[in-house]
């Protein structure tokens, strides 16, 4: 027996409607938002259209290989020499050598003190100290205190005098990288350093470069320095209200004294050593 055959579905079907004319089509607004692979489309005969005006005229063209070069040189470079000295000690600083020139013409000293202590022959009172002093928040921000940003930044609309809320890592990548002043080209480059710091120097010795390049009196730079320059012996030997002291002139260290510290020096010590005794003393520090 044969199997029924399908029906014929195209027979008996109505008939079909007309399409659309192609210009009636067009006319109408469809309100539909251009598709992601339309917007690659157009940015890329953008970027052809861009670079064909440049090989059109071999003097631009020049140029811009010329600053292509030029930033992957400062990049490398730059990259390279944060790479370097997170295993080397860091000598000389900008701030050291514009404090140096600054003495020029002068009746200051143009000597130096600065004297290279690794983090272990520390005594890490004096880095609970600047911790507790500079940046409570050190151990665990990535290089940058969000929320002290936005309060400096709430302050400083009815102070006359603005208030930082630079970290530690944002002051050593300033001190070591960086030349004195105040620019945007600046800053950005203060945000570069510190991001590139913190990714591949770590806490640890981000803490160890600030406590040896941190100005701590007039042409005095580094905590052994400041120990031997002021108390007549090694940062080894601090204790806890000599490093809290060391720690009370770093708003200001030209003009705050550590050998005769005034009313607001001695005020700023004592509320400095409370600060540490809060924190949990060393342990607070001992995991960086």
């Amino acid at each position: 027996m044969n199997p029924q055959r399908p029906a014929n579905t195209f027979r008996n079907a109505p008939p079909p409607t007309p399409r659309p004319k192609a210009g009636n089509a067009s006319t109408q607004p469809t309100g539909r938002k251009p598709l992601p692979a339309q917007n690659s489309s157009a940015r890329g005969r953008k970027w052809q259209q861009a670079r064909r005006f440049i090989r059109e005229r071999p003097l631009l063209e020049r140029v811009y290989w010329v600053v292509i070069k030029a930033f992957l040189w400062l990049f490398f470079g730059s990259l390279g020499y944060v790479i370097v000295l997170k295993y080397i000690p860091v000598w000389v600083t900008p701030l050291v050598v514009s404090r140096w020139m600054d003495t020029f013409g002068t009746d200051e000293s143009s000597h130096v003190y600065k004297k290279w202590r690794s983090y272990d022959n520390i005594n890490k009172e004096a880095a609970l100290a600047v911790v507790s002093s500079e940046d409570q928040d050190f151990p665990i921000h990535w290089g940058f205190d969000f929320d002290e940003i936005q309060d400096a930044i709430k302050e400083n609309q009815t102070r006359k005098r603005p208030r930082g809320a630079s970290t530690i890592s944002q002051q050593v990548a300033k001190n070591v990288f960086l030349w004195t002043g105040r620019s945007y080209i600046r800053k950005g480059l203060e945000v570069y350093f510190t991001a590139l710091i913190e990714l591949i120097w770590g806490k640890k010795r981000i803490l160890e470069v600030y406590l040896n390049v941190a100005e701590m009196g007039p042409m005095t730079f580094g905590v052994e320095a400041a120990s031997q320059r002021y108390y007549g012996h090694s940062a080894a030997t601090l204790s806890r209200d000599e490093a809290a002291r060391i720690a009370a002139v770093l708003p200001n260290p030209r003009l705050l004294s550590i050998r005769s510290p005034s009313n607001y020096v001695q005020r700023r010590t004592r509320q400095i050593s409370r600060q540490m005794r809060y924190l949990g003393g060393q342990k607070y520090i001992r995991n960086l």
